[in-house]
């Protein structure tokens, strides 16, 4: 049987068991094997012949366990680059860590190998395709999703504020805005600031059934009536306004996903003041737009998709997308 040894080992798994069998004193045992007593008594209060890892029992290391959990989870979800994780990890989570130290956490949970990562996960999906899964359908810039998230209440604040967010469905370009509360008239102005700061021509909204966003359910019929404030100002731009069906959350889900990776980055962040938080997530917005790798995307960010798009079909846009430096490779 091959056996695998420590580099710098001075005995062989027969010479342990012969150690650990072996009658003789510790001095004349060292003596028969060329080794010193001390290691004579370490294989002699051993049960096996193996060697133990030689990894610290305690790691001194800059990312507390739980923002390794956070790391990883970015890494095996997102398929992040090294200098990509590495950015964001810096920015959000510890500003502290160090290229190699980020490269030796990747090592020891085992996901420092992104090919790997990548293969596995497209083993996995091919396996899957008999469950015949419900995607969206392929649609070009110009659907966006909205929905709103709670925030929680910040030290200077008598009340808790609310998160407008959209996303485009085809290049998940996000926008997002702070408001006091979720009435008719934010949920308007946010729609005008998404039109506003959105480069392409906006087709299509999905909403929830909020009441800020339709009166579907003031009637027996349960259909709206196009008269509520969001859908005339989405008749405004000449945007069709689309409801989720009810009950039927899932269906709004590309825009629920984002918002628990708000939730995430509110989680591991500590605030002094509403301005710090609202500074925070803008500022990961931007991240997010200008450099975070989108699986669904073919591994490239919502702005560089943006660029792709307007390439092929400038038609669709209405302003140029920003041409931003990327990330070193």
């Amino acid at each position: 049987m091959t056996q695998v040894l420590h580099t710098m080992a001075r005995t062989t798994h027969h010479d342990r068991a012969e150690i650990q069998q072996s009658n003789l004193s510790q001095r004349k045992l060292a003596c028969q094997f060329g080794v010193t007593r001390s290691t004579i008594i370490k294989w002699q209060n051993r049960d096996t012949v193996e060697d133990r890892s030689h990894c610290p029992h305690t790691l001194h290391t800059t990312l507390s366990s739980d923002q390794e959990a956070v790391v990883i989870a970015l890494r095996t979800t997102l398929f992040l680059p090294l200098d990509d994780l590495l950015t964001i990890t810096r920015e959000f989570i510890n500003s502290k860590v160090s290229r190699s130290g980020l490269l030796r956490c990747l090592k020891r949970h085992k996901v420092s190998n992104l090919r790997a990562l990548q293969n596995a996960l497209m083993d996995e999906n091919s396996s899957s395709l008999s469950s015949k899964a419900k995607t969206f359908k392929n649609y070009e810039p110009g659907f966006l999703h909205i929905d709103i998230k709670y925030l929680p209440q910040m030290p200077d604040e008598n009340q808790r504020r609310y998160l407008f967010v959209a996303i485009d469905r085809a290049t998940r370009w996000v926008f997002i805005k702070i408001y006091a509360d979720q009435s008719q008239d934010s949920s308007v102005d946010f729609l005008k600031q998404v039109q506003k700061h959105c480069p392409v021509h906006i087709q299509k909204i999905l909403t929830d059934n909020g009441t800020q966003f339709t009166d579907r359910f003031n009637s027996k019929v349960k259909e709206p009536s196009g008269k509520h404030a969001f859908d005339q100002a989405c008749q405004a731009i000449g945007a069709e306004h689309r409801l989720i069906p009810p009950r039927k959350p899932q269906t709004n889900g590309m825009v629920e996903r984002f918002n628990g990776r708000i939730s995430e980055v509110i989680k591991q962040t500590r605030f002094a003041s509403a301005k710090d938080l609202e500074d925070t997530l803008m500022n990961y917005t931007r991240i997010y737009n200008e450099h975070i790798p989108q699986r669904a995307l073919n591994h490239l960010s919502p702005l560089q998709s943006l660029q792709n798009w307007q390439t092929k079909k400038p038609k669709l846009f209405k302003i140029s997308v920003p041409n931003h430096a990327g990330l070193d490779n």
